[in-house]
């Protein structure tokens, strides 16, 4: 991963959070070694739109679960499409947040 710019491991991360999950800015920072650059993820979120293969941004909340980023899908689109995943969100907040954070630092260290 040493040979791509942030964003792309940002994207890379952000492809493998699985439908009905949901995960944080600081999350996927912390993942990538950069524990402070939360904000830095959020950017390359709003950044994403254009990607190819597409990311799933609509998949990533702030560390309370709340959808800080709704704006940048416009409307209701970022709740909408969480709940077509089956991610419950009142007001802006997912619920039974703790069992649908995905944290990649555990899940992908599964994978190996």
């Amino acid at each position: 991963m040493d040979d791509i710019n942030f964003f792309d491991k940002v994207y890379q991360v952000a492809r493998l959070i699985p439908q009905g999950r949901v995960t944080s800015y600081g999350a996927i920072a912390s993942y990538l070694g950069t524990k402070g650059s939360s904000r830095m993820v959020g950017y390359a979120m709003q950044a994403c739109s254009n990607a190819k293969p597409p990311v799933p941004a609509h998949r990533v909340v702030n560390r309370q679960g709340l959808l800080t980023a709704k704006q940048h899908f416009g409307g209701d689109r970022m709740a909408e499409m969480l709940r077509s995943e089956g991610v419950e969100v009142i007001e802006d907040q997912v619920q039974d947040f703790k069992n649908k954070f995905w944290d990649p630092a555990i899940e992908l260290d599964l994978e190996k």
